[in-house]
């Protein structure tokens, strides 16, 4: 399951780092509709992400990494996102740590803000794949150091522009969904959290 998830994700940066391009280049159609590349945004950010060892689990702790982003928006607002983000957390139990990594990708849509359309405000529902590890996963077969699962991340965010090309996110709040061996129903249900700087490119 784990390998057809990183295929998926890596045939959807396929299509986009080839066709992309080649939509921005082309433009539009002769009759000056249809299809086109019309903007791209790429961002850095801090996250940090609301976590618990089971549903049950009364002893939260907090997730703290990085994350980048890389969209394209064709057509009205839609468009697609890649998102890569890595977290760690110390002592989520006694002597234990936990490590995860995730690259998803999915539909975005953008909708422009502001005065003068300058912001832009985006909803998106991604889904890949996250590698978790420097931690102890219980399996029917004993205890493993590292363990994979699906990943889902449905949220939004606010960019605000703060000179020509940049701005700040202001925040971005996802819920995400997991599924990593936990010694209960094998679920997690996160709050992540991020904001940070993004650059856009938009065609003219």
């Amino acid at each position: 399951m784990m390998r057809t998830i990183f295929l998926t994700s890596a045939l959807l940066v396929g299509v986009l780092t080839v066709g992309g391009p080649r939509a921005w280049a082309q433009g539009q159609g002769r009759d000056g509709k249809g299809f086109r590349l019309s903007s791209a945004d790429l961002a850095i950010t801090y996250t940090t992400e609301r976590a618990t060892v089971t549903p049950n689990n009364n002893n939260p702790f907090w997730l703290r990494g990085g994350s980048a982003d890389a969209a394209f928006t064709f057509f009205h607002g839609l468009g697609a996102v890649l998102n890569f983000t890595g977290e760690h957390a110390s002592n989520i139990a006694p002597a234990v740590n936990l490590g995860k990594i995730a690259f998803m990708a999915g539909p975005r849509y953008t909708v422009r803000a502001g005065s003068k359309h300058e912001n832009r405000v985006f909803i998106e529902s991604l889904f890949g794949g996250v590698h978790a590890f420097d931690s102890v996963f219980p399996l029917s077969t004993g205890v493993a150091s590292s363990a994979n699962s699906f990943s889902l991340q449905v949220g939004g965010g606010y960019d605000v522009d703060i000179s020509k090309g940049f701005a700040i996110r202001v925040f971005e709040a996802d819920y995400v969904r997991t599924s990593l061996p936990n010694g209960g129903n094998d679920v997690q249900n996160h709050l992540h959290l991020a904001f940070g700087v993004s650059y856009h490119i938009q065609r003219h």
